[in-house]
Order: C-alpha cells, then sequence, then structure tokens
C-alpha cells in the first residue's frame, strides 16, 4: 500500500491520521499548521472525531454560506446559541447582535426586543430605544466579532464559531456570501463580496485575549480558506462540516 503524504504534516499529526484510518480512538486535538502567507492562504485540517465531552459550551453563528445546512434548533440543545441580525426572522438564539442601524431599526419594529436579548453599540439611536443591551465598552466592532466576544465573556470552556467565512462566493469568490442576500438590508446575490480584513483582525484579537476558552471554527472542508490572522493561533482549531455534523449527530 502507498504511503500517503501531506505537505506540513507533523510527525504527531501523521499518527493521528494513521490512527483514525483506522478507526482507532485518538484524544489528541491537533493544531492548524502554521503555513507562510505569502505560499498559500489555504490550510490543511485535521478534525478530531471524538465526541465533543464539555458540556459548557457555545455557538456563534455568522451568516456566511457554510452554516447553511445546520439547523440552529438542533445547535440550541447542545449549548447557547449567539446569533447576527436577520437570523432572528427564522430562530431565536439566546442573544441576538446586530451593530448596523438599519438592522437595529428593523428588529426594533419587529418588536423582537421586547421579549428576547438583543445586543447592539451604544450610538444616538440605539439610546432612544429602551429593551436594547448595550456594549460597554463599545469596541466598534463588526457583527460576527462581537457576537465571539460577548460569549467569550460569558466564560465557556468551548464555543464554536461557524458561518465565518471571510471569502465570498462564485466562480472567482467575488460575490457576497451571505445566507440573507438579496432581502432587506443586505447586498443583492450579484453585488461583490465585503473585504474581511476587518473581521478576521477582530475575531483574532477576541479569540488571543481569552486563551483559556477553546474556539472550534467550522469550515466546509479540509482545503477551505483561513485568512492569515486566524493562522497560528494556540487556543483556535478548525474542523471541517462533515465532522461537524457526526460530532453533534446531524447526519
Amino acid at each position: 500500500m502507498s504511503k500517503t503524504y501531506i505537505a506540513g504534516e507533523t510527525k504527531e499529526q501523521r499518527k493521528i491520521r494513521k490512527r483514525q484510518e483506522k478507526g482507532l480512538p485518538t484524544n489528541i486535538i491537533t493544531k492548524p499548521v502554521t503555513t507562510p502567507a505569502v505560499v498559500t492562504k489555504t490550510l490543511t485540517v485535521f478534525d478530531n472525531n471524538n465526541k465533543e465531552t464539555v458540556k459548557d459550551i457555545s455557538f456563534v453563528l455568522g451568516n456566511g454560506v457554510s452554516r447553511a445546512s445546520i439547523p440552529p434548533a438542533h445547535l440550541k440543545t447542545h449549548g447557547k446559541v449567539y446569533g447576527c441580525n436577520a437570523l432572528y426572522r427564522s430562530f431565536k438564539p439566546d442573544y441576538l447582535i446586530a451593530v448596523d442601524t438599519k438592522m437595529i431599526r428593523e428588529i426594533t419594529t419587529a418588536g423582537y426586543h421586547r421579549d428576547n436579548q438583543v445586543w447592539t453599540n451604544p450610538n444616538k439611536f440605539s439610546r432612544e430605544i429602551s429593551g436594547l443591551n448595550l456594549f460597554q465598552p463599545n469596541l466598534g466592532w463588526s457583527s460576527g466579532p462581537s457576537a465571539l466576544n460577548l460569549a467569550s465573556m460569558h466564560s465557556y470552556n468551548t464555543i464554536y464559531i461557524l458561518g465565518f467565512d471571510y471569502t465570498g462566493i462564485g466562480r472567482k469568490q467575488e460575490l457576497v456570501n451571505n445566507l440573507y442576500s438579496g432581502t432587506l438590508n443586505y447586498k443583492k446575490e450579484n453585488e461583490r463580496s465585503t473585504y474581511f480584513g476587518n473581521w478576521s483582525r477582530q475575531t483574532s484579537i477576541c479569540i488571543k485575549k481569552f486563551p483559556k476558552i477553546k474556539y472550534i471554527r467550522l469550515v466546509e472542508n479540509i482545503n477551505s480558506f483561513i485568512p492569515e490572522h486566524l493562522i497560528g493561533i494556540e487556543n483556535l482549531t478548525h474542523i471541517t462540516l462533515e465532522n461537524f455534523k457526526k460530532r453533534f449527530n446531524l447526519e
């Protein structure tokens, strides 16, 4: 039988892969391989197929299309769910985060904030609406990283990050990547994607600020894009969509 070599794979990771291929258990959680950004902007991901044993977990949902096949209601049976923006239209997360004034106007006009936790940045508009929770201090971050920061402040042992895709979709990955594109307060499906640099930088700042929390980010497959800001962070690993579904009985 020919041997399989994976560029950048360490000796420890090779042993784990071999054990997984043979169906043997492993309790070692591997770290992503640091790859120079000048060489490639993708990263080979090594997943641990063992079931999550830590009960104190939460899920932070961005709205990238990578999480489209994962029902948020199922996640709520495993831990607290933090969601962003238009997620409230079809599902009630434990915490809804929105920092764009247009989205806050939509959410509060619907009256969602009266019976559910909604968090946003303090500004002239939001301060005039009773029932909103205002971030103090105001980091000035986007909704996704703000949601991640809020969950981190609640001190979970493990936080799963879903729908933080960072790249666009389409043939050249140039189109907007959002489950709600083409709807009210969102870009149209044929518009260009927004530059992700600020989002990934804010995410990395948050993760590094809470070194005792284990962060696990969902990616579609082992070749999915991982931005430079998220490479080489000690307390961040990645899990493929396939293995995430296995871990939480979504198959």
